[in-house]
């Protein structure tokens, strides 16, 4: 589930990370009590993750690096299930730009443990502000559906088969419901439903029968209410009943993300600054102007969430390269590749900044080579290196490369790297 959650802050501060209104996204998984094992957790046992677990906090504060499925078998981490929604969420932070060297669980101490829980463990990410929890994994046992149950009447139950079929002494019990219903009314659902529940309570039944038989009636008292049994109305005989099934409350692990602090610890780590020799600043002093190593701001988002895939500019602002700019530009946007073009006439080199400054991953350039038949040329944001691309190969190429399914070595290695021209 997804939406909005509201804490009660007397002061919001740390920026957009303490705020009163913020959105969530959680997993509700529920396990058998007995049986906390994933299908999948071999998928994920070898991954290898930051630990900070509660012990160490206590002693000597230092974090260790441990397989997912040794910090199962050395009970570091509760049980599988637990582990298994913590690699998940280390490698989804890790596809969408969270740094995996700033990326750590920590192990609630248990002093700050909920009473109800066996284990909890937050996906920390270090930020600006320090070590910030983005992500809440809790093994909550079956406290919640508990609770629910109690307050509403109704058994939020689970049945799982017997691994052999168990003969249990029960009280069988002969109800006469009109007679109840008459007397009763509107509460007679009440005393059924407790009637018909102590049959599988021998002890308790055939106490009440024994009360039956010694007085003809007795009282019944119900959440607070008092309500007359005659012997007319039911009668317990002892029985034996073979059941194959049983049931249970199953226990919750529950990831909870926290979307906002997600969102913030990618803008943070996708920033950097480049340095680019040879660019003209302009000097205050005696107003000359003079070559400056020149720093400029690129958002290196991962593909996969940049908002802007690929960018199209013409090497020249003349009218067939404009044309063929629009064209391409047309062809990513219908293939669901978002796509911006610049057809200004400032440098080449000015129009990769700007698109890297909104994170762009991709810009293709249309020299002549291009209006030749050769196809344009991508650039690789973070690495600046170029490749010639074959038209009828883009939309494949820059599909993959946005999806993961691709890497740029692996372009390079297929289309080589080329010497981009500037004029």
């Amino acid at each position: 589930q997804i939406g909005l959650g509201f804490r009660n802050e007397i002061s919001p501060r740390a920026g957009l990370l303490r705020v009163r209104e913020f959105c969530m996204a959680e997993i509700e998984h529920f396990v058998d009590e007995n049986d906390k094992s994933h299908p999948s957790f071999s998928d994920v046992a070898d991954l290898e993750i930051t630990l900070f677990p509660s012990d160490r906090q206590l002693g000597d504060g230092k974090m260790i690096s441990a397989k997912v499925g040794a910090a199962v078998e050395h009970r570091i981490i509760g049980n599988e299930t637990l582990a298994y929604f913590m690699a998940r969420t280390h490698l989804f932070l890790l596809k969408i730009g969270v740094n995996p060297k700033k990326l750590r669980f920590r192990q609630h101490l248990p002093t700050e443990m909920a009473h109800y829980a066996s284990d909890c463990w937050d996906a920390e990410v270090h930020m600006s502000y320090g070590w910030i929890e983005c992500v809440g994994h809790a093994d909550r046992s079956c406290y919640d559906l508990v609770q629910h149950s109690n307050a509403t009447g109704i058994d939020l139950v689970a049945t799982r088969k017997l691994p052999e079929p168990k003969v249990l002494d029960i009280a069988a019990a002969k109800i006469q419901k009109g007679l109840i219903g008459k007397a009763f009314k509107k509460e007679a659902a009440a005393v059924l439903g407790y009637l018909d529940d102590i049959q599988m309570r021998p002890d308790e039944a055939l106490a009440l029968e024994s009360k039956l038989n010694s007085n003809g009636e007795t009282d019944l008292e119900l959440d607070g209410e008092t309500y007359k049994i005659e012997r007319k109305m039911v009668s317990f005989t002892k029985a034996t009943k073979t059941i194959h099934t049983e049931t249970y409350y199953p226990h919750v692990i529950e990831p909870a993300f926290g979307i906002g602090r997600i969102l913030y610890a990618v803008l943070e780590h996708s920033y950097y600054e480049r340095e680019e020799e040879g660019e003209k600043e302009k000097k205050k002093d005696k107003g000359k102007q003079s070559k400056a190593d020149v720093k400029r701001a690129v958002l290196g988002f991962k593909p996969v969430v940049a908002p802007v895939k690929c960018a199209v500019f013409p090497l020249q602002k003349k009218d067939e390269y404009v044309a063929k700019v629009n064209q391409l530009t047309k062809l990513l946007i219908s293939s669901n590749l978002s796509t911006q073009n610049d057809v200004s006439s400032v440098a080449i080199g000015r129009r990769y900044a700007r698109m890297d400054e909104i994170g762009v991953p991709f810009a293709l350039t249309v020299d002549l080579d291009t209006l030749e038949g050769k196809g344009p040329t991508v650039r690789e944001r973070d690495s600046t290196e170029q490749v010639r691309v074959p038209e009828s190969e883009l939309v494949m190429v820059l599909t993959n490369l946005c999806n993961g399914l691709q890497t740029w070595e692996q372009m390079v290695s297929k289309y080589g790297l080329i010497q981009a021209s500037t004029e």
